[in-house]
This record gives structure tokens, sequence and C-alpha cells, in this order.
């Protein structure tokens, strides 16, 4: 089974009444950390639960230490899917409002803890489910506790200190998920230094969808990355945004187009830039 799988509005309809079927609302807004949980309130797909970015899917902020969202404990993690009633056989459904950046967060970080098989993005999110003309809930999901047990797998997570000592070498692809103007240095609307990591390539996460919000078809994915792969192995391979959530975008495409699991670094620019003996690089 792939471990990177959508499911469409229509698909989730039919089955969303499927017991054992686990679904998490990962809505979210940088700019109205409330946004998600109000959004949840006023309306969300029948049976799902609510998962917080910054609650349940991220650990403490240390300022000047950490990024602005960093790995949650893994036990802490665990005890909120053991909430949600996950377990090791589930399947979990995860949407956000539509691009799937969030979305993409909450896989990554079952991926990281062992949970990769039937675990599906809503492709096109809530935005696709009203544009297919399905309804939202306002009833809360009647959960019983579910029994997932995980490890985190280290060889998914970079630290800083362990993405420094492997900058310049020739076998790294170190992907970027920000827009483009954010990667030259041109704006920063969050962080208070802009920029990228030295030896970073541009790869937008937006770049990963269709006019439609959906995700591009594998073989289109697969052209837009092996462009930045080049020759070098995709299993060096190392991905990061601004805190360690769009990069998630990126590493959810890559292995759409049938690429293995790469490398999170979770800290991202946001922790890059908290020791200034890290290098900056500007432009393209």
């Amino acid at each position: 089974m792939p471990i990177a799988q959508l499911i469409s509005p229509q698909a989730l309809d039919l089955k969303k009444e499927t017991p054992g079927l686990v679904i998490l609302d990962c809505r979210f807004a940088l700019e109205d950390p409330d946004y998600g949980q109000r959004s949840y309130a006023e309306g969300h797909i029948a049976g799902s639960s609510f998962a917080d970015l910054e609650r349940d899917l991220s650990g403490t902020v240390v300022k000047g230490v950490t990024g602005r969202h960093p790995l949650p404990e893994p036990e802490n993690l665990i005890e909120r899917l053991q909430t949600w009633g996950i377990n090791a056989d589930s399947e979990v459904v995860l949407y956000d409002d539509g691009p799937g950046a969030y979305a993409a967060r909450a896989w990554w970080l079952l991926a990281w803890l062992g949970k990769r098989d039937g675990v599906f993005i809503l492709d096109g999110g809530l935005k696709a489910w009203h544009a297919a003309g399905l309804p939202l809930s306002l009833d809360a999901p009647s959960v019983t506790r579910g029994t997932f047990t995980g490890t985190p797998d280290a060889s998914l997570v970079l630290s800083a200190e362990q993405l420094q000592q492997r900058l310049g070498q020739p076998a790294l692809t170190l992907l970027d998920a920000r827009g483009l103007p954010r990667f030259k240095g041109e704006v920063e609307p969050i962080d208070p230094i802009a920029g990228h990591i030295p030896g970073a390539q541009c790869a937008a996460f937006t770049d990963n969808l269709g006019s439609d919000g959906r995700f591009l078809p594998p073989e289109q994915l697969k052209q837009r990355f092996a462009a930045k792969l080049g020759e070098r192995s995709p299993t060096e391979l190392v991905a990061y945004c601004g805190s360690g959530v769009t990069a998630c975008h990126n590493l959810f495409a890559l292995c759409l187009a049938g690429y293995p699991l790469g490398a999170l670094y979770a800290g991202s620019w946001s922790e890059w830039i908290n020791d200034p003996a890290r290098g900056v690089a500007t432009g393209e």
C-alpha cells in the first residue's frame, strides 16, 4: 500500500460512516490561531474530530531556540491520536481548507510514528467538498479511544546541527517549500530574517497543486521533483519551509510521485535563523 494516498470528496462521502474510520479536521490560519477551532464549531465533515496545529500537532515553542512549530513530544502526540480513536489498523482521513499543508503535517507525524498504511488526505480539502455540494455537520463525533502506539523514526528528522554538517555535500538535495519571494529574501512577512538556507532550492508547495486546488497527477509531480533532484539520490533529500509545516506537503507529493519518504528539517527557517553563525543566502 502506498504511503501517500488521496481520497476524493465523493469517495469520502460514501465511506464516512464506516466503523473505525477516523477523520481529522486540521484547519488552521497563521494569522488567526483560533480560526480552525472556530470553523470546526461552525461546521465540519460528519464524524471528524478537530486537530489543532499548535496545540496538538506541535510542541512547546522556546523563544530563540526552536522554530515556530517544533515537533510534539511523541508521548503527547500518541495520547492525542488515541483520544481521536486511532488504532494501528485504522483508516484515517485528514483535511484542511484546501491546499493540504496542515493535513500533510498530520500525515507526516503519523508516518514519523510508524502509521503509514491507510492514511489519506482529502484531495482539494473542504473547498473541494463544498464544490461537490456535500454537507457539513455540527455534531460532535462519537469516539472510542484508540490503542495506537508508535515509535518515532529518527531517520526522518534532521536537527539544525545535522543539516549544517551536510550542507555542501554533493549528494544533498535541500528543498524549501516557501514561495519564491520569501526564498529569495525579497519579502519576509513572518520571520525576522529573510532569505534561505545556503544550497537550498525553491520548491514552493503550492506548485504541487493544479488550478483546481487538487494535487497534480503523479507523473507531473515526478517531473517536477526529478528536475530538483538531477542525478542525486532521493534518499538524500531534506525538506524544510518556515516552520516544518508546508515542507510536509512536499514530502507527501514526493511520495505520491513514487519517491521514498524524505527527511524533514522540522525546525526549518524559523529555527535556523536563531543562531547567527548559521549561513543565510538570498537570491536564487
